[in-house]
Parts: structure tokens; C-alpha cells; sequence
């Protein structure tokens, strides 16, 4: 997601930020090559326009603080002006209006109208605990009915019983009766979609939405579109009025342009993003962490918020009280891994982590992605139970046998068992004396953000939701812990765990198998 911008942006703005000075023509350089790096990132030219007048004017005319070198100040109006573009806060969906709350999909055929539709009911079933009817208007696409039918079969989810021969306005205005008859919070209605956009189509909508009065209506839009986005959301937005927008294959898109674009040109929000194929990949749009995650500056809310819903909090309990008394073995480590895998494995975690983003690459050459960990993980699992509770058993005949069980070889089970040397002991550190190292660390930091008073740690950034993360952040860049600069830790490292350790993971003490520096 956004890679291309990303990587462009970076370098043009890096080679600012080492400057001492700026001059005008600096400036307008800079400007050129971020219009460039915008336009080949597939973002519309008025929006591209805009965007560059808006950071030249505040460039030129910004008075720069004594305390901000000029190249920070210019990254700084870079990342204002994205987070403007993309709209300045998250909009969820509003479900704020009398039951059954009505949403209505549109968007052309392909782009995954019906997909997203299970994916918004699994997700407001699931996280909002609501009673959702899902009805598929599509009476043109073959099996197109069936599809939806089965989406909820799979999610456990209510669908409209499928009648042969009703019009899609019909099967609305059932859809409705329905969910009101079932006392359903809310109902979902795909519709149908074209390969363009045409005069029966938009009459098809506009009578749908006459008949089923939406609260919201979504244009579905496929992140893949380009240039052509902004005219599909114009159009849609003109004729039929729609409250915002659900970007889908976002995870396959490096360029971004379509959510610039289309946020910019309609000024309706992007609520949803799909990224990836499973029912659980829709992810909450949130402009200010885009634009962190564009100009590599990490978004450790996002990846808290990750950690909080994909790590189990009776294992992690019983983890962190072992480590208290520094045990950890093999069968812990084998969940750490699982639990990085669960979170999107090593790249998803390090395009979240400040100053990271660049290392994902180097990562990747040197043999450190996610395929070592799924060959530790069966390396592990093809050990005995004693095996994994006592590594200091496994002499040659061992592990000879868990090498030819687990594809590998000899040397890759001395890495892993080197690496759980290295954690089990900086466990033990960390476990030790005066409330151990890490409690020590945090408290210093708890100090430093003003958070006195914690017992001498910090809060539970789990129990906490996604505002008082944010206030969290605020107060932690007031007290000058900025993203990618945390004082005393070293570039893209994490407040008070040390280079590149993971809230919430039980203290993975660094990146499994990282060479050390020489």
C-alpha cells in the first residue's frame, strides 16, 4: 500500500531534512519532484496542482521556528497538506438513525461490491454487535444472489431469501420490510453494477434509493482504478449523492492514487479500505496515519490496535508471568512467532513501526521474511514435548530427526536455538531485580510523557480505543518523543523497548535472527 509514493517521497524529502539552509529554488525543486512523484503514483493532475500551490504558498510564506531545520519545516507542510487531502479525521460508517439502518453499495461491476458487503456485516456484526440482513439486488450477474447467500452461510450472517423474477426495486423494498419484521439493526443492499457507467444504470440507482431511503450509500471502488477514479466518484456522487467511499485491493495497489484522488475531487470520506481477501480484511480509513505510513514515519496506533485484536490476552498473561520469572521456552516462542504472523508477519508489522519502512527491502535480501518464520515454527513443531520444554536435550540424533520432520537442516535448528539463547536471557534481564528492565524503562518513559503517578509504568495501550491512542501520541510528540526520533533509543525504535521491539507482544526482545552489527 502506497510502496511507490512512499519510496519516492522519502527520498526526495530525506534530501532536504540533512540541510542546514533553503532557498527558494530548493523549495521549488523539492515541489517538482514531489508533483512528479504524485503524478506517476496515478494521482489526478487537478488534485496534484492543488496539493504542490497549497505547500509552495505555506513554504514560502511560513516563518521557520528556530527549533526546525527548513527541511523538517517542509516535510512538515508535505504530511499537513497529505493528511488534508486525504481528510483531516477518520469517518466511520454513521449508524446513527432509526432500525433498520439502510446501506446501500454501489460502485461498477468488479470492483467488489458483494465481498465488501460481507465484509461490513461481518465487521459490524463482530465488533458492533449488530443484527445485520444482507440483500443482494444483483439480478443480472449470474449468481450473483447466490454469491451473497453464501457469504453468509460462511460468516453466519442473515441474507433475504432470493425470489426468481423480482426487480431489484422490489427486493429493496423487501429487503427493508424484512429486516424491519426480523428486527434487524441494520440491512446491507449490494446492488447491481456495470462494466461503465451508463443512463440505465444511474435510473436503476435512483429509483433503489427512492424506495429504500439509505442512511449511507458507499461507492465501492477499486483501488486499481487510476486516473479514472475521479471521474467514477463525480459521477456516482452527481447522480446518485453518495456519503462516502470503500477502497478495495488496496493491499495490491503500490501507487495510491485512486484514495488521493477521490477523497480530494468529491470531498465525500473514505471510510473503509479492503486489504485482502479474507472477511476480516477491511480496515478503518484514517487520514492522519496514512499520511504517517506515506512518509515512512511508522503508525504505532495502527499496530497497537492490531496487537489488541489478534493477540489472545489469557496467553499473553500467563507469557508475561513465566517471563516475570524469566522462563521461556521453546513453546513460547513458537507463539511469539504465531502471533507476528497473525499480525500481518514481518512487513506488515515493520510499515508500521517509525523509521522502519525502509528495512523491510534489506529484511527481505538477507533471508529474514516471513518464511523464516513459518521454517521455525515447523522446526518447533516437529519437537517432542520435553524437546520444546528443555532445549538443552537436543544433541546431534535430535536434530537430525526434527530436521528431516520439518524440511530443514542442521544449521537452521542451531539458529533457532541460538536466537532462543539470546531471548531466554534477555528475558531473565528483564524479569530481574528492582521490577525488572523493562518495568524501569517504561516508567522513565511514563515520566518523561507526564504520566506520573502509574505505579511506574505505563498504561495498558490495549484496554485503551483508537482517541485516547491518539491523545497518547499527542502528548508523547509534546514531550518531544516524535515518531522515527524517540531520544535516547536510537533511530525507528519503540518507547522504552529497545531497537525495533513490538507492544503488546509479551517483550519480543528484537527481531528474531537479526544479525547483529559488526
Amino acid at each position: 500500500m502506497f510502496e511507490t509514493l512512499q519510496d519516492r517521497l522519502g527520498s526526495i524529502l530525506n534530501g532536504l531534512t540533512g540541510r542546514g539552509a533553503l532557498s527558494e529554488a530548493d523549495v521549488s525543486a523539492a515541489l517538482r519532484e514531489v508533483r512528479r512523484a504524485l503524478l506517476e503514483a496515478d494521482v489526478a493532475l487537478e488534485v496534484v496542482r492543488s496539493f504542490t500551490d497549497a505547500v509552495r504558498e505555506k513554504a514560502v510564506g511560513a516563518e521557520i521556528l528556530k527549533s526546525i531545520k527548513p527541511g523538517q519545516m517542509v516535510v512538515k507542510l508535505v504530511h499537513d497538506e497529505l493528511v488534508s487531502m486525504l481528510g483531516s479525521e477518520g469517518v466511520p460508517i454513521d449508524l446513527n438513525a432509526a432500525a433498520p439502518v439502510v446501506i446501500m453499495m454501489v460502485g461498477l461491476q468488479g470492483s467488489g461490491k458483494t465481498t465488501t458487503s460481507g465484509k461490513i456485516a461481518n465487521r459490524l456484526t463482530t465488533r458492533d454487535k449488530k443484527k445485520v440482513l444482507m440483500a443482494s439486488l444483483d439480478t443480472r450477474r449470474p449468481a450473483a444472489q447466490e454469491q451473497l447467500r453464501q457469504l453468509g452461510v460462511q460468516t453466519g450472517i442473515d441474507t433475504l431469501p432470493i425470489i426468481a423474477g423480482q426487480s431489484p426495486t422490489d427486493i429493496a423494498a423487501r429487503a427493508v420490510q424484512a429486516a424491519k419484521l426480523g428486527g434487524h439493526d441494520v440491512v446491507i443492499l449490494d446492488t447491481a453494477g456495470r462494466t461503465h457507467i451508463d443512463e440505465p444504470l444511474m435510473i436503476e440507482m435512483a429509483e433503489i434509493k427512492r424506495k429504500s431511503n439509505p442512511h449511507e450509500i458507499l461507492l465501492v471502488a477499486d483501488a486499481l482504478t487510476g486516473q479514472d477514479a475521479v471521474n467514477l466518484a463525480r459521477n456516482f456522487d452527481e447522480r446518485v449523492g453518495i456519503t462516502g467511499l470503500v477502497l478495495t485491493r488496496m493491499d495490491g495497489d503500490g501507487r495510491g492514487g485512486a484514495a488521493l484522488s477521490m477523497r480530494a475531487v468529491t470531498g465525500k470520506p473514505i471510510k473503509l479500505i479492503g486489504v485482502g481477501e479474507k472477511m476480516g480484511e477491511l480496515e478503518e480509513f484514517h487520514p492522519r496515519r496514512v499520511a504517517d505510513r506515506i512518509l515512512g514515519m511508522g503508525d504505532i496506533v495502527s499496530l497497537v490496535e492490531k496487537a489488541a485484536e489478534n493477540i489472545d490476552a489469557e496467553k499473553a498473561a500467563a507469557m508475561a508471568a513465566k517471563m516475570a520469572k524469566g522462563k521461556f521456552d521453546l513453546n513460547d516462542l513458537a507463539d511469539q512467532l504465531a502471533q507476528m504472523q497473525k499480525m500481518g508477519g514481518m512487513g506488515g508489522i515493520m510499515g508500521l513501526m517509525p523509521g522502519m519502512a525502509g528495512m523491510k527491502d534489506k529484511m527481505s535480501a538477507a533471508g529474514l521474511d516471513d518464511k523464516l518464520f513459518g521454517r521455525q515454527i515447523a522446526i518447533i513443531n516437529s519437537m517432542t514435548k520435553a524437546e520444546r520444554s528443555n532445549p538443552d536435550i537436543l544433541k546431534h540424533s535430535r536434530k537430525k530427526r526434527i530436521a528431516a520432520g520439518s524440511g530443514t537442516d542442521a544449521s537452521d535448528i542451531n539458529k533457532l536455538l541460538k536466537m532462543h539463547r539470546q531471548m531466554a536471557d534477555m528475558m531473565k534481564m528483564m524479569g530481574g531485580k528492582k521490577g525488572g528492565m523493562m518495568k524501569q524503562m517504561m516508567g522513565g518513559l511514563a515520566g518523561k510523557m507526564g504520566l506520573g503517578g502509574l505505579g511506574g509504568g505505563m498504561p495498558d495501550l490495549s484496554k485503551m480505543d483508537p482517541k485516547q491512542l491518539e491523545a497518547l501520541a499527542k502528548q508523547a510528540e509534546a514531550a518531544g518523543i516524535k515518531p522515527g526520533s524517540m531520544p535516547g533509543l536510537g533511530g525507528g525504535g519503540l518507547p522504552g523497548l529497545g531497537g525495533g521491539r513490538l507492544p503488546g507482544l509479551g517483550g519480543l526482545p528484537g527481531l528474531p535472527g537479526l544479525p547483529k552489527k559488526k
